[in-house]
């Protein structure tokens, strides 16, 4: 029988300001994590106390999404440390509560704390089967044989007992991270549990935002058990913050609530540069994401071939036919056109590589500005960033791998990590760069990381990249220059909001129409009923 988990709808309150989820949407590395458990256990706080804790908030997880009525057999695969300590407690808990509980210990040597919870089991009577033991059919199994930390590959007799988990056919889930993930870059040690739902404990582990890791991550759920906001600020306080996008975080940054009296030039006016002969749907689809963006006024510069068939498609926006090459593409911006008019100017999709005055043109302009698709391979044809560092106004750059490969090809090569990637980039450009993928990275030249690990297969699609262009550039649009924090930080939440909003949609439309079942149109209509959920 398979799980499935509908989270519950939530009533949310908008406001404005930099409003986070205190130390809950913290990314930490396992050296971090180490030192803020360390300063606990340093305060007073007992291991055994924690390991309570945690476990028992563990088990009131399990209770709730797997009930004794559907899952009656539990298995529990403990290991030899904390994390097998805490699968321990889980087990004890489940049996308590009328579960068919049968534990496996498949390492001999365990620290001390971990053995006396085994040893307790045997007392209760809980049966427990130890190394060479075969794992019998159960409906839920508890992995428990690493937690955050391990740097050895997984090996012999060990790879075997994660052979024969994930040989089973029921839900596995992971304490704090799937048994063989790496904490930090998420890669496999050799082999790893994949797990159905994995319940990340206290703060986010960097592997939970890593492409590699999301299949063995299953769904991701955060367990919190109480650290202090002083305690996470005490060991992070020195470092450039990494973030992972939540609701709260978002919702804060929307341009809303807007004012009761204003009007269409004061909630933004966006710049579209894009399209091509080849190309026009590109223009198309951007348009339908700033459409959905809610900024006030849009303006499209298109190769005047395509101008009426955009009107016709977007009545609403001000469509500007530019002259053309003879390949369809735009010449140039027409000579009268003022770009200091727009609030923002979003560039590239579908321009093609013919497209390099109108390119220039934008760079040069005092705007804020995003960049994509072609607008980010001419600036690579530019050969040097420095037009980026030049510019007086923000400039947020938002590739997928290959045209961030091209403008800075030096960097993925020698990360192992997108978000890495994407903040050397940040700072090479002075821009913010949003690097799309499976888990998007937005850094800030200043060294702060957000993570959009929410996401789906279905944006594996064309056009999607353009929506998200026009949902930014509309987002982008609206920040006023007047806002608490300076123009760079405005481009970022711009960014942030655009992705999560983006991923949020294309999930809510994969749920109804299946992976296979969302392109660029389709998915341009779910942006704003999936908004239209977050503020109810």
């Amino acid at each position: 029988m398979k799980f499935e988990h509908r989270p519950a709808t939530a009533t949310v309150k908008v406001t404005w300001g930099g409003l986070f989820d205190g130390p809950l949407d913290r990314v930490v590395t396992a050296e971090q994590m180490r030192a803020i458990e360390g300063q606990l256990f340093e305060a007073g706080m007992p291991v055994a106390a924690l390991m309570e804790k945690v476990a028992g908030r563990i088990a009131t997880w399990v209770i709730q999404h797997f009930p004794l009525r559907r899952y009656p057999h539990v298995a529990a695969i403990a290991g030899p440390g904390h994390n097998g300590g805490d699968a321990l407690v889980v087990a004890r808990e489940l049996a308590a509560q009328g579960y068919g509980v049968q534990v496996y210990s498949p390492i001999s040597r365990l620290k001390p704390l971990t053995a006396d919870h085994l040893r307790y089991l045997d007392y209760l009577g809980i049966p427990v089967a130890e190394s060479g033991a075969a794992i019998a059919p159960c409906d839920l199994l508890i992995d428990g044989l690493f937690g955050f930390g391990l740097e050895r590959p997984i090996e012999g007799a060990i790879a075997e007992v994660v052979a024969a988990i994930n040989g089973l056919d029921c839900p596995i889930v992971s304490i704090d991270l799937p048994s063989g993930l790496h904490t930090d870059t998420g890669a496999v040690l050799g082999t790893a549990v994949k797990a159905t739902h994995t319940l990340c404990l206290g703060l986010w582990k960097r592997a939970f935002c890593q492409d590699g890791a999301l299949a063995y991550l299953g769904q991701s759920h955060l367990i919190d058990f109480d650290i202090p906001s002083a305690t996470v600020a005490a060991e992070l306080k020195a470092l450039p913050p990494v973030r992972r996008a939540t609701l709260t975080t978002v919702r804060a940054k929307l341009p809303l609530p807007r004012p009761p009296a204003t009007h269409k030039y004061r909630v933004g006016h966006l710049l579209l540069v894009a399209g091509s002969r080849p190309y026009a749907g590109a223009a198309l689809l951007t348009a339908l994401g700033a459409r959905a963006s809610g900024v006030g006024m849009l303006t499209l510069a298109v190769p005047e071939s395509l101008r009426l068939m955009v009107v016709a498609q977007i009545p609403e926006a001000l469509v500007v036919g530019c002259p053309e090459t003879d390949s369809g593409a735009i010449a140039r911006l027409p000579g009268d056109m003022d770009l200091s008019r727009y609030d923002a100017i979003a560039c590239g999709p579908g321009l093609s590589r013919q497209a390099m005055p109108a390119v220039q043109a934008v760079l040069d302009s005092g705007a804020p500005l995003l960049l994509d698709a072609d607008g980010l391979n001419l600036l690579s044809e530019l050969g040097s960033l420095d037009t980026l560092s030049n510019r007086a106004a923000p400039t947020v750059l938002t590739p997928h791998q290959g045209e961030f490969k091209r403008l800075f090809p030096e960097i993925l090569a020698s990360s192992d990590d997108v978000g890495s990637a994407a903040l050397t980039a940040a700072h090479q450009s002075d821009a913010v760069v949003l690097l799309k993928g499976a888990c998007t990275a937005i850094a800030h030249p200043s060294g702060e990381l957000w993570y959009v690990p929410e996401s789906t297969p279905a944006l594996a699609r064309g056009g999607s990249g353009d929506l998200l262009t026009g949902l930014v550039g509309g987002l982008l649009a609206q920040t006023e220059s007047d806002t608490a924090g300076d123009p760079l930080e405005l481009a970022r939440d711009a960014a942030l909001v655009g992705a999560w909003w983006h991923g949020q949609a294309a999930c809510a439309a994969a749920r109804d129409r299946t992976v296979l079942g969302v392109d660029g149109t389709q998915l341009a209509q779910y942006l704003n009923s999936v908004l239209a959920q977050v503020l109810a």
